[in-house]
């Protein structure tokens, strides 16, 4: 899954960004108040363990 469609899919499910970093952003679920930081190379794909375990962060699985 690339960053592009893994920011979406966090957009989709009501997480907002928390502040930007210098190589992720720090995405927050306001229903759980969970943070995860999120690559910003949107282009490029994310490890499938690590998309799980942002999703999982999140509170999105």
């Amino acid at each position: 899954m690339k960053a592009s469609e893994l920011t979406r899919l966090a957009k989709k499910n009501g997480c907002r960004i928390k502040r930007h970093g210098a190589e992720h952003d720090i995405w927050i679920n306001p229903k759980t108040g969970n943070t995860a930081r999120i690559p910003r190379h949107q282009n490029k794909e994310v490890a499938t363990g690590t998309v799980q375990n942002i999703m999982r962060d999140l509170g999105l699985k």
